[in-house]
């Protein structure tokens, strides 16, 4: 797929939406723009996600799945045309980047933890070699 900016997808998703309605007499799923645009499950995820925050699609979730509708097409001309905006990668990137300081704070927290256990155990050695009855 070509680098597009969100202005493009905003309008492709929009389109396939109202495709599918027609085609299916039936609400549009996340699944079927995806397949309908050839883009990646992830990728139509975070484009409806940022089109729901817009307040340019409703998501719906009820029991026979997630429904996506439009809510106010018109907004899309309020997005910045060429501008790529945060895209998949970016969000991408700063997830890995939050996920390695989480493990390093968990690296952290086991040396901080295996150093207080080798300090009881220690401890616990010390008084065992005095014996029972001898006091410090």
């Amino acid at each position: 797929m070509k680098n597009s900016d969100l202005y493009s997808d905003a309008h492709l998703v929009t389109a396939a939406i109202r495709v599918i309605e027609h085609r299916n007499s039936a609400p549009a799923s996340v699944d079927n723009v995806c397949q309908t645009l050839s883009f990646s499950i992830e990728q139509g995820h975070f484009i409806c996600r940022k089109l729901q925050e817009m307040g340019i699609i409703d998501v719906v979730e009820g029991a026979f799945g997630t429904r996506l509708f439009i809510k106010n097409h018109l907004k899309i001309e309020e997005i910045p045309k060429g501008e790529k905006g945060s895209s998949l990668t970016e969000a991408l990137k700063k997830f890995q980047n939050a996920k390695k300081d989480f493990t390093k704070k968990i690296e952290s927290f086991q040396v901080q933890q295996t150093k207080k256990q080798q300090d009881l155990f220690a401890e616990l050695e010390k008084k065992m070699k005095k014996g029972p009855g001898k006091k410090e």
